[in-house]
């Protein structure tokens, strides 16, 4: 069923879309803010399910790609998402193409907004990734066998560039890596141009709503004095997600963390407390959370599971660009849906597509 999209909804979903972040996807509020100003300005948004699109609409996606460190320093102008979009459509000959999110995730859930309010147009309830991934080549749309190319990328100077074909979508992420790192390490790419039947089956469904639903179950909890972790796990199975589950709470007591190659990389070690006191817990992140394990090296949670590291007292999500010695978090991990523990799928993102020697471990 479509619903209508107004500003009112923006922070309950920039709340959700970074906890189904996994700790990256970009800082929600930089997004949220140019969803607002695109909202205020243009009025609300239609959001469409996957089965509302006709066959033979284009669809194409839209995202900022690069370390989320770098939009602290080098914010938005704010038209870089139009412009690489409309360029793409002018490039393909195409018009009327609408915005579809490509992760589920901090600020590249609300970037398509901001195209939709601009244009007029309506937005897919339904993503690539179900939460967000480093890199451009994992997503559904890869596993089902669509190119990213032709694509667009744009930044904050006015310029752009087409990508009009690449032989695959490793060969596409390494290009448009390359070009977004000459550009200041953060730009915006309007990529996997698609007809409504290849994204109906191909997507993952309900995404928007289902940060929605998170993100007010936060809010609810904190109007309510309730534990904001404990409403979060209760609302997650949605949309073929699972029920989430808490698997720590502590205090951060180190991280150390790189900008390498336009990533951020690194880990985080977390002391528990209450329950948890006199354990640890070890995470993995490149952009995103990959890995938990705990003091004696067992695998707690993997890719592609959902991994979150939570403010204890708030429930907001921490991107891996804010962790900080002493914070105290708790850790929940929300099962992917199915479409994402595929064999093939999993040959993507589960942990030997990040080059660790071992399987996904199914929570």
């Amino acid at each position: 069923m479509s619903w209508m999209l107004d500003v009112k909804d923006l922070t309950p979903i920039a709340i959700g879309a970074s906890i189904l972040g996994t700790g990256g996807g970009g800082d929600p509020y930089i997004g949220q803010l140019m969803a607002q100003r695109a909202l205020e300005q243009y009025g609300p948004v239609k959001v469409l399910e996957a089965d509302d699109i006709a066959g033979d609409d284009w669809v194409i996606a839209i995202a900022g790609m690069g370390a989320p460190t770098v939009l602290f320093e080098k914010p938005p102008h704010g038209d870089e998402p139009v412009k690489a979009f409309l360029r793409l459509e002018k490039h393909l000959g195409i018009s009327n193409a609408i915005p579809c999110p490509i992760e589920a995730g901090g600020i590249n859930s609300l970037i398509p907004i901001v195209v939709a309010a601009q244009l007029n147009r309506p937005i897919v309830d339904a993503d690539g990734m179900g939460r967000a991934f480093p890199e451009l080549y994992m997503v559904t749309f890869h596993v089902g066998g669509l190119n990213g190319t032709p694509a667009c990328i744009a930044n904050e100077f006015g310029d752009y560039v087409i990508l009009d074909h690449l032989h695959d979508n490793l060969a596409f992420e390494w290009i448009a890596r390359g070009v977004t790192i000459r550009m200041g390490g953060h730009a915006f790419v309007a990529q996997f141009p698609m007809l409504g039947d290849q994204l109906r089956n191909n997507a993952i469904r309900g995404t928007l709503s289902l940060a929605w639903r998170i993100g007010q179950a936060v809010i609810n909890a904190q109007e309510n004095h309730l534990d904001p972790i404990s409403a979060i796990a209760s609302v997650t199975a949605y949309a073929d997600y699972g029920e989430g589950r808490i698997i720590f709470r502590g205090k951060i007591a180190e991280v150390n963390r790189r900008t390498i190659e336009g990533f951020a990389r690194g880990t985080m070690r977390i002391e528990g407390m209450e329950e948890f006191k006199n354990r640890s817990l070890i995470i993995d992140f490149q952009n995103e959370n990959l890995i938990a394990r705990d003091d004696e090296g067992k695998h707690v949670a993997t890719v592609p599971d959902l991994i979150t590291v939570l403010d204890s007292t708030t429930g907001q999500a921490i991107t891996t660009e804010r962790l900080r010695y002493g914070q105290r978090v708790a850790v929940i991990v929300i099962p992917a849906p199915s479409i994402m523990k595929t064999p093939e799928a999993l040959k993507i993102w589960g942990p030997r597509g990040f080059r660790y020697d071992f399987d996904y471990v199914p929570l």
